[in-house]
């Protein structure tokens, strides 16, 4: 169960909890966080990629503001996270550096994953750092958002980020061992939970409230974080944070924690999703060379192939293909809106600088996003 879940899972959400980055409130606890770098640093060097969801800024600024107690007023924890995210990021950047890792700080929100062209232009920024081998440290944007510091919601940005980059799992940890079927502090008879698969509805009516006086997220936001994770197919860990060298163990296939399974593979799932899609933002239609190559070669498509454009369509949203008698072949996410389209159909993919003044990407559809009809 482990192995299949996370030992071959390539890109990792990790999301660390509040009170695994401080010292139960009291500021940040280097001590942890040099731990942390150290796991995900070898990680790296395993070939995986590593995005890190960390929660503690508020508690980080709340130590450096000298106060005691957690506000209720939203002005003053948006005050306490934009004090906090300082140390927060600085702490990071210092222990990875030990590591020869670079660290990128990433403020999200909901309403960035929502609309469709920051969607995806933070989709390619972390691709990218990816690609570059930085590590990506994200939080929400709580100084500029109100309802997302009011709930702690970082179980679910960890679970949109892994929607967002088509994530293999999402690792939760937590100061708790795992999901039990009752609160184990208060039912000695409570049945801890080794394996299940995500979205089953009987561990929602399982779910307490929050457990910690730190963080503000329980066990019912982790189990609907993996529920959202596994419609992009990606499998979800929720273990304790104390566990020695977690994550590592958990790379070499240990059974630590419980384990959420995915139903859809990740690919099949997208493609569901892609199929599924009952309104098109509009129709591209290709010549028989590129129809060809989607169906035959199931290859990307190019500017070069596309002869035709038809009606209105922004970036990033679902397009038929179509051939010129009408037929649908396939359909996928465009890289480009229809007036963009119009200008660089059948130019080839070195010539779209030149008509546009700029690359979003070089291919109009990539293979990943599409499928045949």
């Amino acid at each position: 169960m482990g192995v299949s879940l996370i030992q071959n899972s390539k890109t990792l959400i990790v999301k660390v909890g509040s009170s695994l980055v401080t010292n139960n409130g009291q500021g940040l606890d280097k001590t942890a966080i040099a731990a942390w770098a150290q796991q995900i640093s070898a990680l790296v060097k395993q070939g995986k990629q590593v995005v890190l969801v960390s929660s503690g800024a508020v508690a980080e600024g709340m130590q450096r503001l000298g106060w005691k107690k957690r506000p209720v007023e939203v002005n003053a924890l948006q005050a306490a996270a934009a004090v906090g995210q300082m140390g927060l990021v600085q702490m990071y950047e210092q222990c990875f550096a030990q590591h020869g890792l670079h660290t990128a700080q990433l403020l999200l929100t909901h309403d960035d994953l929502a609309d469709r062209k920051r969607y995806l232009n933070a989709r390619t920024t972390l691709r990218t750092l990816l690609d570059l081998n930085v590590i990506p440290i994200i939080n929400e944007n709580d100084t500029v958002v109100t309802d997302e510091i009011r709930f702690g919601d970082n179980d679910t940005l960890g679970a949109l980020v892994a929607n967002l980059i088509e994530a293999d799992a999402l690792i939760i940890l937590t100061d708790q061992q795992g999901l039990y079927s009752a609160d184990p502090r208060k039912d000695p008879h409570a049945r801890f939970i080794h394996f299940e698969t995500a979205g089953n509805p009987e561990l929602e009516n399982m779910a307490g409230g929050a457990g910690s006086a730190v963080g503000t997220g329980g066990m019912l936001t982790k189990i609907l974080a993996a529920k959202r994770a596994a419609n992009s197919g990606a499998h979800t860990v929720i273990a304790s944070g104390r566990e020695p060298e977690v994550l590592l163990r958990l790379s070499l296939g240990e059974a630590i924690g419980t384990h959420l399974q995915a139903v859809k593979m990740k690919t099949l799932a997208k493609k569901q999703w892609l199929a599924d899609h009952l309104r098109v933002g509009g129709k591209l239609v290709l010549d028989d060379g590129a129809v060809n190559v989607l169906v035959k070669d199931g290859k990307s498509l190019l500017p070069i192939g596309v002869v035709e454009v038809v009606g209105h369509f922004e970036r990033g949203d679902v397009v038929a293909c179509v051939d010129a008698a009408g037929k649908e072949w396939a359909r996928g996410i465009v890289n480009y809106n229809a007036n963009e389209v119009g200008r660089i159909k059948r130019k080839a993919s070195h010539e779209i600088e030149h008509v546009l003044g700029y690359v979003e990407e070089k291919e109009l559809i990539h293979r990943d996003n599409l499928v045949l009809i």
